[in-house]
């Protein structure tokens, strides 16, 4: 006895891209941006295939479209389609990739043939009139009655044999147009799975970041200063071309095992401790510090800043002081060792005694994650739509993809910036699994070769399509060895590399300032770190770098190909201590090169290697070419350039002119 055997579609469709780990996660885009998908797309014969992007928005929640198709093509042939759809909201979309043979479409390319060699064709008409009846049904059902008439004049003209207006109208391209609308899509094969990307706001792509705790906004070093005085710093921020300010937390902090200067331990009565230990008798990760103020001037802090046009970021550490109200209300959430202790979160051969870590996979996770994702809710609703969250690395992964996915499906705008310097694999992982942006090994590339190699991976895809590095040459944790030797001209280098090899970059306050005092030699921590201590700011403190610095963000605004992380490319330089590198927005219409020194000690002298081709510029073109940074121009041909570094100027920044020669004049792309 023979199983029934179910009409199925034959065509293949495969390597449908783009995807991340087939398909378990979202890739990664930015509203306003088309989105192209390509897959590998046959068939056994020579039947035309039709092809389709299946796509809607599945998140926010409340806002879900239907599905919508697109059609795909094989401009570049060898059975590779590709398709696109624009994004063109914050959110999470679905996609999925459709084909199937178009019998009528083949069925006058196969008519033609026989016609062009003098075939007798009547069998073949008769052939064609069936299709046409049975594509009319499906017209008729859909709702278009008039294309169905069309098709049943056609197929009556088929019925009266081979006239030559039979065969015109077998070869009218309107007709396969219109049945074409109509074609048998039961024998369809559909790509086995419904892939997803995941649409962040812009701020998610583009952003420069300044980081300060608002304790020490009073810059005297004794006086806890309050939201309120933090508010005077924002004019100061914004001087710099600062559009986002991130936060250290804000909460309450412990008493118990409080962390004294320097990280002693032993506290004196008036040390701040660490804000990263966080919760005391006033509340715990839902609550501002009462030296700070109340929620309320917290909410009116980050609308002051918003009307500045600065976002505020905020900390999201996932631990808790001994003192915390979690701990109390809530033992099941904590690890506790068998002699039935709390246990103090260690990263051996460090140890934090003021903190306590969750048991994230413990008994009482089915409470305790929800509580978390609350947290997040909490500040949304107090204004803020970015969190830097805090050694993501230390807690489940699991953890973090159902929570981002949670947060997001409400609320999309919500950017989430990983603090994780950690393994490669993991910093990927974490960036996959719904990451925004992450923190990145930038700081401790000091070589032209390593530096180069690192950016090329992380800016390209397939890491491109899930990561984006935001670029910190300092931290409060982290002050690397290049900075405490290389003074003012060091300083300079690195936040030029930061701000222009990536489209998102942040420093840690006193860098303006060239702080640059390690704890002890060999070690990349501040003495007299802020993490501990108030500090004493002076922002007109000799040998600052603030007007360097707010040119070079002046510049990331003005420029769109600054704005865009996808679009590095590195070319030749002679000098192994000159980086020279271009960013072009696709259209062209913004364009520039970068040259910056690894040297802070002495100038540099290097031949460039101008990628004109890639700029659009003939080899025997004059450009004029405008250095943003000293605000010079010049005029240049051909395939190089010379460039002279110093310690004062480390970096060079061009803007590209074209010359149009029917007019005698410039033009500037920007």
């Amino acid at each position: 006895m023979s199983e029934r055997i179910e009409r199925i579609g034959s065509t293949v469709i495969e390597n449908v891209r783009p995807q991340l780990d087939a398909g378990r996660w979202p890739v990664k885009r930015v509203e306003g941006e088309t989105f192209t998908v390509q897959a590998d797309i046959f068939k056994e014969g020579h039947d035309v295939l039709v092809a389709v992007v299946r796509w809607r928005q599945s998140a926010p929640r409340g806002l879900a479209t239907e599905w919508a198709e697109v059609p795909m093509s094989s401009p570049r042939g060898n059975d590779l389609w590709e398709g696109s759809f624009p994004l063109t909201s914050n959110g999470r979309y679905e996609y999925t990739v459709e084909a199937w043979p178009d019998f009528f479409a083949t069925w006058v390319t196969e008519i033609k043939r026989k016609v062009d060699v003098g075939r007798d064709v009547r069998s073949e008409l008769l052939e064609g009139a069936a299709m046409l009846r049975a594509h009319a049904e499906r017209a008729r059902q859909d709702g278009h009655p008039e294309d169905a008439e069309r098709m049943l004049k056609a197929a009556t003209l088929f019925d009266q044999g081979m006239s030559p207006n039979a065969i015109a109208a077998a070869m009218e391209p309107e007709l396969k147009r219109v049945a074409s609308r109509y074609a048998d899509r039961s024998v369809a094969a559909r790509y086995e799975r419904v892939l997803e990307v995941f649409v962040d706001r812009e701020k998610a792509r583009f952003g420069s970041w300044y980081e300060f705790f608002p304790r020490s906004a009073l810059r005297d070093g004794r006086t806890h200063a309050t939201l309120k005085d933090a508010e005077k710093w924002l004019p100061y921020v914004q001087s710099m071309g600062f559009d986002v300010i991130y936060l250290p937390p804000v909460h309450p902090i412990g008493i118990k095992a409080r962390k004294g200067k320097n990280n002693s331990l032993t506290p004196g009565p008036d040390d701040v401790g660490s804000p990263w230990a966080i919760g005391g008798p006033e509340g715990g990760h839902k609550a501002i510090h009462p030296q700070l103020g109340t929620l309320e001037d917290f909410a009116r802090f980050v609308k002051e800043a918003n009307a500045q046009g600065i976002e505020i970021a905020m900390d999201l550490a996932y631990q808790c002081s001994p003192d915390h109200p979690y701990v109390k209300e809530h033992p099941e959430w904590f690890l506790h060792r068998p002699d039935g202790t709390i246990k103090t979160a260690e990263n051996p051969p460090k140890r934090y005694e003021d903190i306590v870590n969750f048991d994230w996979l413990g008994p009482g996770r089915d409470t305790l994650w929800p509580e978390l994702k609350s947290v997040v809710m909490h500040w949304v609703e107090l204004g803020v739509r970015i969190f830097r969250v805090d050694n993501p690395h230390t807690k489940p992964m699991q953890f973090w993809a159902w929570m981002i996915r949670e947060v997001q499906t409400e609320r999309p705008d919500v950017v989430f910036l990983s603090e994780a310097f950690t393994r490669p694999k993991v910093m990927k992982a974490l960036a996959k699994l719904g990451f925004s942006q992450s923190y990145s090994y930038f700081t401790w590339r000091n070589f032209k070769g390593e530096m180069q190699e690192y950016l090329e991976e992380v800016t390209q895809p397939p890491v491109s399509d899930f990561m984006r590095v935001n670029l910190w040459p300092n931290t409060p944790d982290i002050l690397p060895e290049f900075l405490q030797r290389s003074g003012p001209p060091g300083f300079k280098l690195r936040a030029a590399m930061a701000a222009t090899l990536s489209s998102v970059w942040g420093m840690y306050c006193g860098y303006e300032f060239c702080d640059g005092t390690p704890l002890a030699p060999g070690k990349e921590e501040y003495r007299d770190s802020e993490k501990y201590e108030l500090k004493a700011w002076n922002p007109d403190q000799p040998g600052h770098i603030r007007d360097y610095i707010a040119t070079l963000n002046g510049i990331r605004q003005r420029h769109r190909a600054f704005q865009l992380y996808d679009n590095l490319r590195f070319h030749p330089s002679e000098n192994e201590q000159v980086m020279f590198y271009s960013k072009r927005t696709p259209d062209g219409l913004s364009q520039v090169l970068v040259a910056v020194s690894f040297d802070p000690y002495n100038a540099q002298d290097s031949v460039l290697y101008v990628p004109l081709e890639e700029l659009g510029i003939q080899p025997d073109e004059t450009y004029q070419v405008h250095e943003l940074i000293s605000d010079t121009r010049g005029l240049w041909q051909g395939p190089t350039a010379q460039v002279r570094l110093t310690p004062d100027q480390p970096a060079a920044i061009w803007a590209i002119y074209r010359f149009r020669r029917s007019e005698q004049a410039f033009d500037y792309y920007e």
